[in-house]
């Protein structure tokens, strides 16, 4: 049985009304081309000949409207004939004339006559009248789909899609984990939404627009619904690059849509997921005249502005990208509240890692807690796709339930991709390998004291021939000058120039492996000295704008603010640094840790890989792997417990050679 609710396809009614139409028109054709009711192919020139031959004996003539009858008896003919023709309308008065003309001429006794019905003008009447009605049913059918999306006409339209906040999938903040104090600041938007009265009273007025923004995955969208979903209003959500076609005044056209559709449902929620695509500047590119874009823009400032005081909606919008945005967006009335949604800490990941965990079946060994520490910079949707990564991993092995191995693996497969384990490499590679990789792991165990080393890897990874993974020790949200030195000298040192200098030092020739850590630390040091002011020559000054300008009608029209000297000075400075490190980096691979790089190599080519437990016991060794591996095997519980316990842990930051 065919479902009562079930949506018709768009155009399904247009179609039976074409068809009707293209019968109209060719009926039309028939009647109009002359040729209904033709029965011979007989024509008036033959009845008027029959009539006034001398050959024939006309015994009979009858017109009936407009088909004639003539019975006659041709010369020598033993029987009468008898001859019937439908003439044109208009030609029935000049038959009369003639008929009464044979008849004074005694060719014919007489004659009988009908006055004719034009059936023919009829028909085309109801024709016209029909197609009349037709076309005006057409039009009311293309008005009805104009209202809807789908609609012939809904270009203009609204085209946002709008949630229920009754149906039981809807989010609340208890399905949005984290984010404690950005749910602080929009509890007081459901507030509002829930009881608008009690502002009102107090002569209170409530941001008309939130803007949410931070790096990509922090749960912008999430937040948005579970603001509607606690308030229990309606959600209309559309994207920025939806008001956005190739007709003129589309964009505008479904904002003023949107924006009546969200009021006649007040209270309400609108939100625009990715507004920088409509919310640009205006002015910043190199020609005049104003796009589409700028006309949409425009036109969103004066709906948000002509909201009236008591009306119950309220504008939330999404961005990665602020720095782009209109300052006319942000000013008070408008965008008045913006709240940044930050990366989670390692409490608020692994309550995500919680909430993405139900339904997965995860083994005894599994310690979510140790996961969160270790995926430091990780958003919320970085660490859903790590446990999917894991639970794909899971099935690829045909285990029933989710381990640590699998969630590790899968930490460094979302971070650089997968392992390409069936590429052949060479002894020599290996070795090359070995040795860059080694030196990345010591140099940064020897420099650094708030990161430590989680993996060393030969196995090419993406593009990288190996990579060196790290993560820091804790959560830190500045660096001081000595973390900088010391991820310049992980950056050029560690993972760049301890390669390097390994490979120099080591196999007495260098490669091209560098080349991305190069590019590391170049950029460390720069920022040292431009925008931090940490320089000995150039102490507390700052070089250039914190941000680089995105819009090249902008950046065309901006000057250097300093000196061709100043920045031959600058480059120099950059360069000091970078070869302090390099030299410092030499001496700790020659001088204190030669042979633990002579050990973790030989483990590398020996191993492949070489994860942070192992690294240690090695490194503790001097690189003596008899010590570092013999002393563990007869007495396994006294070396577990000297093993340091996994501090707290961040992202597993990574060097791709």
């Amino acid at each position: 049985m065919a479902n009562k609710n079930e949506t018709r396809r768009p155009g399904s009614g247009l179609l039976f009304y074409g068809l009707m139409l293209v019968v109209l028109v060719v009926l039309a054709s028939v009647f109009w081309g002359g040729n209904y009711g033709k029965k011979e192919e007989t024509t008036l020139s033959d009845v008027i000949e029959c009539i006034e031959s001398d050959k024939n004996d006309v015994s009979m003539v009858e017109v009936n409207g407009t088909v004639v009858t003539i019975k006659y008896k041709a010369s020598g003919a033993q029987y009468d004939s008898e001859m019937t023709q439908q003439i044109p309308y208009e030609y029935v008065d000049d038959l009369i004339s003639k008929l009464e003309k044979a008849k004074a001429a005694g060719q014919i006794d007489d004659y009988t006559y009908t006055e004719p019905f034009d059936w023919s003008t009829l028909v085309q009447i109801l024709i016209m009248v029909g197609s009349i009605v037709l076309v005006v049913f057409i039009f009311l059918s293309m008005s009805r789909q104009g209202k809807d999306a789908n609609g012939l006409f809904s270009f203009g339209s609204n085209r946002a899609r709008v949630m229920d906040p009754n149906k039981k999938d809807k989010i609340t903040f208890k399905d949005v984990a984290g984010s404690i104090e950005e749910k602080e600041e929009l509890s007081e938007i459901v507030d509002f939404l829930k009881d608008p009265k009690k502002y009102r009273e107090l002569g209170a007025k409530i941001p008309r627009g939130v803007l949410l923004y931070g790096a990509p995955g922090t749960g912008k969208t999430l937040l948005a619904r579970a603001v509607a979903g606690e308030a229990g209003v309606k959600f209309f959500y559309i994207s920025g690059s939806d008001f956005v076609e190739m007709l003129v005044g589309v964009g505008a056209s479904r904002v003023r849509s949107l924006f009546a559709d969200a009021k006649r449902e007040a209270p309400s929620v609108v939100f625009i997921d990715e507004i920088d695509a409509v919310g640009r500047k205006r002015g910043a590119g190199l020609g005049g005249g104003q796009d589409e874009r700028e006309q949409t823009l425009n036109q969103i400032l004066v709906e948000m502005d002509g909201f009236e005081n008591n009306t119950n909606v309220i504008v939330m919008a999404a961005t990665n990208r602020v720095d782009v945005l209109d300052p006319a967006l942000l000013r008070p009335g408008r965008f008045d509240r913006r709240i940044m949604v930050n990366e989670p800490d390692a409490d608020e990941r692994e309550a995500i890692l919680k909430i993405h965990a139900k339904g997965k079946p995860l083994a005894d060994d599994v310690d979510l807690r140790e996961v969160a520490l270790s995926t430091v910079g990780f958003t919320g949707a970085d660490l859903e796709n790590l446990l999917n990564e894991a639970a794909l991993m899971t099935a690829r092995h045909n285990k029933k339930k989710i381990t640590m191995e699998e969630i590790t693996d899968a930490t460094f497969r979302v971070q650089m991709g997968p392992q390409k384990n069936s590429k052949k490499l060479s002894d020599k590679v290996k070795k090359l390998t070995a040795y860059h990789e080694a030196g990345h792991a010591v140099v940064l165990r020897a420099t650094s004291e708030f990161e430590k080393v989680d993996r060393v890897t030969i196995i090419p990874v993406g593009r990288a021939g190996g990579f060196t993974a790290y993560k820091p020790i804790e959560d830190t949200d500045f660096y001081t000058e000595k973390m900088l030195l010391d991820t310049i000298k992980m950056s050029l040192g560690g993972r760049a120039a301890g390669g390097r200098a390994a490979e120099e030092i080591f196999l007495g020739e260098i490669s091209t492996g560098a080349a991305s850590d190069l590019q590391q630390c170049n950029r460390i040091a720069k920022n040292m000295i431009k925008r931090f002011g940490l320089s000995k020559k150039f102490k507390n000054m700052v070089f250039g704008e914190d941000n680089d300008e995105v819009f090249l009608g902008y950046s065309m029209g901006q000057v250097q603010s300093y000196s061709d000297q100043t920045a031959a000075e600058i480059d120099e400075e950059i360069k000091n640094i970078i070869d302090d490190c390099y030299e410092e980096t030499k001496k700790i691979l020659l001088e204190k840790k030669k042979a633990v790089v002579e050990g973790l190599a030989s483990r590398l080519i020996e191993k492949l890989t070489v994860d942070g437990p192992d690294f240690e016991k090695i490194y503790m060794a001097n690189g003596n792997l008899d010590l570092a591996f013999a002393v563990a095997a007869p007495a396994a519980v006294p070396a577990e417990t000297e093993t340091p316990a996994p501090a707290e842990s961040e992202e597993g930051n990574t060097s791709e050679e």
